[in-house]
């Protein structure tokens, strides 16, 4: 698919002159740091140097003097609390974080919940409502979900059960009757900032109750591997607080790890260095892992791992596993949850193969602005991982649809610039439930409301998303030349991470470059190459391009490319090497 490439407006010349001279770095470098918000040595020092300090006071929230006071009286009077978070990960983590931390605390009525995908669905339930009524809980704490459970919250007050909402997701009109409703997307919220995780907003609770009670600050550093966790499978911005946050978070990932998250690593055969590595590195240099961990693994490692749990069985199991007290209790965990990964792969490009040939099929599905597809069939696990893949395909917003409990259910997801969360809740009239952000949602009707809704949605999209927005798009941080890209260019590069959305790793564009004369085929559809550019002399850089194969007679007969890349860094055989992930080629004839 042809993409668009958008080169980034350069920062002011003095700005970045300043900060280039402040920091003894290059312009380049000091571009870099403009267009993240960068104007001054000090916020240059607080970007590259994250201080847990720097965190927010968790009483600007709205409400949580209230939640705290009513967990204070939930343990005076030795009342039953549990601890209720959604299936997906940021949910399973949010809930490890406040139980362990209520549990170490001398809690002992205490126990958590994690509701069905299947009997009860996302958020919270009824069933969860009885369950906790049933076993004579008295207060509810709910992690990443209960924004909109307007009706849910009132049907426990009206069985003696009270609520603490801490959530992240945009409130509806109207917010539910509890004691307390922990939110920063609240209309009337003075909170410094509103991108907390559903884990993340956990994590100001437990600071709330422990600077309460004089719990030193050091002993919630511990919890900080859940909140990174979740920063990152939630894709949420990696800013302001979410940026320290998971600063620290994988620090002590890659250094002390709990059990149940090595376990994960181990099954996905990321483990401890063996004493050959510590030294051939000439000493241990306090990293656990033979290499380091970063937000990409939490990801695409660690977090799918999570997910399966809820997906295929039981989301309770991801929460055993990350409260194990031990390795051997964690690997047993582990193994069943990364068995369910390999099966939820399996049903996910199964059920991805039969929606692509449900649009191929379709003239009228082929040529829309919007993809709606439903087959009631299909896994309602997977749905959300396979809109994803869709959209990846075609590049529009895509809602996923199957039938669960009598409902038809789905996940959405979209393209950059374009709200779908605001093109559902255009919808809302023919829905039951619904959720989510800007560009991932889920959604719930009744089947005779399908072809309505497909109808109202398709005609939404149509009319507020522009021709561009279709169109997949490349942003390029900065044009430079190869021979800019030095070691100490790397060395200082490697510091903007963690990585993720609101800083991304940074893409740049060179300009006439020529592959060297071994360019190959590698994998499926990847070619591997080493290019240089001629005209500033510049030595040869490795490089790989992903699924860029159609390129390659292009490419091996020399002529001339302007590349947009990624800087990494590539480890082979003890040995460390720059090398360039190519993005996207354009032959210079092709402008």
């Amino acid at each position: 698919m042809e993409k668009r490439w958008v080169l980034k407006q350069k920062g002011d010349e003095s700005l970045v002159s300043g900060i280039a001279e402040a920091l003894g770095i290059e312009n380049a470098l000091a571009e870099l740091l403009v267009q993240r918000g960068v104007t001054n040595f000090e916020e240059a020092k607080s970007f590259f140097r994250p201080d847990l300090a720097q965190l927010h006071d968790p009483f600007l929230l709205n409400d949580m003097e209230k939640a705290v006071d009513r967990i204070e009286r939930a343990k005076e009077l030795g009342e039953k609390i549990m601890v209720y978070g959604d299936y997906d990960v940021d949910g399973t983590t949010a809930v490890a974080l406040v139980y362990s931390f209520l549990k170490e605390n001398g809690f002992q009525q205490l126990d958590y919940y994690i509701p069905d995908r299947y009997s009860e669905g996302y958020g919270i339930s009824f069933k969860g409502i009885d369950f906790a009524f049933e076993q004579g809980f008295k207060l509810i704490i709910a992690l990443d979900c209960g924004i909109k459970a307007v009706d849910k919250v009132s049907y426990a007050k009206e069985r003696g059960i009270d609520f603490i909402i801490c959530d992240h997701h945009r409130p509806g009109d109207e917010l539910p009757d509890a004691v307390a409703v922990l939110d920063a997307k609240r209309l009337d919220s003075k909170y410094p900032f509103d991108e907390l995780s559903g884990c993340g907003v956990g994590y100001k609770l437990i600071q709330a109750y422990a600077q309460t009670h004089n719990i030193p600050f050091d002993t919630l550093f511990k919890y900080l591997d859940l909140v990174t966790i979740s920063i990152a499978s939630d894709i949420v911005p990696i800013i302001g607080e979410n940026r320290i946050l998971a600063h620290f978070g994988l620090k002590l990932i890659n250094t002390n790890p709990r059990p149940g998250i090595e376990s994960i690593l181990g099954v996905a055969n990321i483990v401890r260095k063996t004493a050959e590595e510590i030294r051939k590195e000439g000493g241990d240099n306090g990293l656990l892992f033979s290499r380091e961990l970063t937000i990409s693994d939490m990801v695409f490692v660690v977090g799918p791992r999570i997910n399966a749990a809820g997906r295929i069985e039981s989301g309770r199991n991801s929460v055993k596993l990350l409260v194990s007290p031990d390795m051997e209790t964690a690997g047993s965990i582990a193994q069943q949850i990364n068995d369910f990964n390999t099966e939820r792969r399996t049903l996910d490009t199964q059920i991805t193969l039969e929606a692509l040939d449900l649009i191929d099929k379709d003239k009228k599905l082929r040529k829309a602005r919007a993809t709606v597809v439903f087959n009631p069939n299909w896994h309602k696990g997977v749905i959300g991982i396979v809109a994803s893949r869709l959209t990846e395909t075609y590049y529009r917003p895509t809602v996923v649809l199957t039938q669960s409990n009598g409902l038809i259910t789905g996940s959405a997801r979209s393209v950059k610039d374009f709200d779908v969360y605001d093109a559902i809740d255009a919808c809302s009239d023919l829905l039951e439930h619904f959720g989510g952000h800007k560009y991932a949602a889920g959604l719930s009707l009744k089947p005779e409301n399908l072809e309505l809704f497909k109808e109202r949605f398709n005609a939404i999209v149509s009319e507020s998303i522009t021709d561009e927005m279709l169109i997949p798009e490349v942003e390029v941080d900065l044009e430079v030349n190869l021979n800019q890209i030095m070691p100490k260019f790397l060395r200082i590069l490697k510091q903007f991470a963690p990585f993720g959305p609101g800083n991304m790793s940074p893409v740049f564009m060179t300009r006439d470059t020529v592959d060297s004369g071994y360019a190959r085929i590698v994998g499926k559809n990847h070619v591997k190459l080493t290019v240089y550019q001629e005209s500033v002399r510049s030595a040869p850089y490795s490089g790989i391009a992903f699924q860029q194969g159609g390129k390659f007679d292009a490419i091996q007969q020399g002529q001339s490319m302007n590349i947009c890349y990624h800087i990494e860094e590539n480890e082979w055989n003890g040995v460390k090497n720059i090398q360039l992930n190519i993005k996207d080629i354009r032959f210079s004839d092709e402008g």
